[in-house]
C-alpha cells in the first residue's frame, strides 16, 4: 500500500485558483439556465398572445390531410435543439440588432395583413394562418436573439429553421405544386405503361386504356384521371422533412445534404407514377373494378414505404462516401 503522506496535494497557492475556477463554471452554468428559463417564459408569453391563431392552426392541421405534419414540428425542433444543448455558448451577449430586425419584420407582416384586410382583402384560412404563424415565429426569433445571442442562434439555426414548416403553404402556391406533381406523375405513369407494352393514350391528365374491358360499374373506353389526390403531395412533404432531418443528423457536407433533399422531387414523381402504373396494369390484366379497391383508395402508405428504400440507400451511400473522404483526409 502507498503511504498516504506520499500522495501529492495541491499547493497553498493552487487552492484559491481551483476554487475560483469552480465558482466561474457554476456562474456560467447558472447564466445558461437563466437564459433558457427567460426564453421559455417569453415563448410562453408569445403563445398566450397568439393563442387564438395557434388553436386555429392546430385545429386546421388536425382536419387537413396535407397539413397534418404541422403539430409535429415544434416537437421535432425542440428535440433537435436538445441534441445541440451542449454546443450552445452560455452567457453570450444579446444580439439586439438581429432581435430588432426580426421583430420589425414580424410587425411589418402583421401590419400589412391588417391594412390589406381593412381595404377589403378576404384571406383564405391558409393565408390567414400563414401570416399569423409567420408573425409569431419572427417574434420568437427576436426573443431568442435577445436572450441567447447570435452565436447560440447560429448553433441552433437548423432546428429553428425547421419551424418554418409550421407555416401553412398559401393556397395558390399549393395548387401550383400539386398541379406540377399531377402532370409529372401522369407522364411518368404513361412512360412506364408504354415500356410495359400496354396500349395507352395520354390526354393531359387523362390516361386512356383501350384494352380494359367494360364492367357494370365502368364503361369503355376506360380512363384513369390523375386527380389532385393522386399527386402524392402530402407524402412528398413528409419525405422532404425527413430528408432535411436525416441530412442534418448524418451528413456534414452542405452539397450532400442539398442533393439528398433535391432527390425527393424525382423520387416522388417516380413513386406516384409507379402507383398509377400498378393500378393501370391491374385494370388491364384483372378488371376495371380494381380502381375501386383499397390499393387505389388506401394504397398511398404502401407506396410511400417503398419510396423509402431508394431514399435510405442514397443516404447510406452518401454517408459512406463522406466517411471515406474523411479517412483519406486524415491519412
Amino acid at each position: 500500500m502507498k503511504n498516504v503522506e506520499s500522495i501529492p496535494s495541491p499547493g497553498e497557492g493552487e487552492l484559491p485558483v481551483l476554487a475560483g475556477l469552480s465558482r466561474t463554471r457554476a456562474a456560467v452554468r447558472g447564466s445558461w439556465r437563466r437564459q433558457w428559463i427567460i426564453l421559455t417564459i417569453l415563448a410562453a408569453a408569445l403563445a398566450v398572445c397568439f393563442v387564438s391563431p395557434l388553436l386555429e392552426l392546430f385545429g386546421f392541421a388536425w382536419d387537413s390531410e396535407f397539413f397534418s405534419y404541422i403539430p409535429l414540428m415544434p416537437a421535432i425542433a425542440g428535440y433537435l435543439i436538445w441534441l445541440k444543448r451542449d454546443q450552445v455558448e452560455p452567457g453570450a451577449r444579446p444580439a439586439w440588432g438581429a432581435a430588432a430586425a426580426a421583430a420589425a419584420m414580424s410587425g411589418a407582416i402583421l401590419a400589412a395583413s391588417g391594412l390589406a384586410t381593412h381595404r377589403g382583402w378576404h384571406p383564405t384560412e391558409e393565408d390567414y394562418l400563414a401570416v399569423m404563424t409567420s408573425g409569431l415565429l419572427l417574434f420568437l426569433a427576436a426573443a431568442a436573439f435577445a436572450v441567447m445571442g447570435r452565436a447560440a442562434m447560429k448553433t441552433m439555426a437548423f432546428p429553428v429553421a425547421m419551424l418554418v414548416f409550421m407555416v401553412p403553404c398559401p393556397e395558390h402556391l399549393l395548387d401550383v405544386i400539386t398541379y406540377f406533381f399531377q402532370q409529372t406523375s401522369a407522364t411518368a405513369a404513361w412512360g412506364m405503361l408504354r415500356l410495359a407494352g400496354t396500349a395507352i393514350h395520354k390526354d393531359g391528365l387523362l390516361l386512356l386504356l383501350p384494352d380494359v374491358k367494360a364492367t357494370p360499374r365502368h364503361a369503355a373506353p376506360f380512363e384513369l384521371s390523375v386527380a389532385p389526390e393522386c399527386s402524392g403531395i402530402h407524402s412528398t412533404m413528409v419525405l422532404l422533412i425527413t430528408s432535411l432531418i436525416a441530412g442534418h443528423l448524418f451528413l456534414r457536407s452542405p452539397w450532400r445534404r442539398t442533393g439528398l433533399a433535391l432527390f425527393v422531387i424525382p423520387l416522388a414523381i417516380a413513386r406516384n407514377g409507379f402507383r398509377i402504373f400498378v393500378l393501370g396494369e391491374l385494370c388491364v390484366h384483372v378488371k376495371a373494378d380494381m380502381i375501386d379497391t383499397p390499393i387505389h383508395l388506401q394504397g398511398g402508405p404502401i407506396f410511400f414505404v417503398l419510396s423509402l428504400i431508394p431514399f435510405f440507400l442514397l443516404l447510406i451511400w452518401l454517408r459512406k462516401r463522406e466517411t471515406r473522404q474523411d479517412d483519406a483526409g486524415r491519412a
